[in-house]
């Protein structure tokens, strides 16, 4: 049973339901664009594509996605680093009836940041953050202490999500923050978007 429960989250619609830390919480909260506090809070930000290709999303995907059970998406893996430290995992879906017009330029990203596209696009529709509590059996866990080399401890992390929506296009972005992300300054982005 512990498993089987180590392997889907229990996303809420607040915070305050995860009862992380103070500091924890102020990330998980970020109002705007994760990518451009990171960028304000360090002096070298990057993103490093760790993959990007067809898969079966996750069964606490599917339904967010407008899916009835797991099924074909496009999927994209990053490392966030701030100054050489990796401090954010990020795990987006695209359901696989989306096409280029939806999202014209998710399949060229590279090692560009989605939030930045998402955040300049005045098409893209946000929704409603959610909040989870994830342990190392979770499957995003698995795949980030993999990308680490092995180095995640096993205990809590706190993740966050949300659903964009582009035309008719729906893409939901996980992002799960990393220890070291509550040791960079608590600066707050710039009023321009990057």
């Amino acid at each position: 049973m512990r498993t089987g429960s180590l392997r889907q989250a229990r996303w809420l619609p607040h915070a305050n339901g995860v009862q992380a830390s103070p500091r924890m919480r102020d990330w998980l909260v970020t109002p705007g664009s994760l990518t451009a506090r990171l960028v304000a809070s360090s002096g070298h930000f990057r993103v490093q594509r760790l993959r990007q290709a067809g898969a079966i999303c996750l069964p606490d995907e599917a339904f967010a996605i407008g899916m009835r059970r797991p099924g074909r998406v496009l999927e994209r893996e990053v490392l966030l680093r701030c100054d050489g430290e990796p401090v954010v995992f990020a795990h987006t879906v695209v359901t696989a009836s989306s096409t280029a017009t939806d999202w014209p330029l998710f399949s060229a990203l590279g090692e560009r940041s989605l939030g930045t596209t998402l955040f300049y696009d005045p098409l893209v529709k946000r929704g409603q953050l959610e909040f989870a509590r994830i342990r190392a059996g979770h499957p995003l866990l698995v795949r980030a202490n993999a990308a680490l080399g092995g180095t995640l401890r096993d205990q809590v992390y706190y993740a966050r999500r949300c659903v964009y929506r582009r035309h008719q296009g729906l893409l939901l972005v996980t992002e799960v923050f990393l220890p070291p992300v509550l040791n960079l300054a608590a600066a707050e982005p710039n009023t321009k978007r990057r």
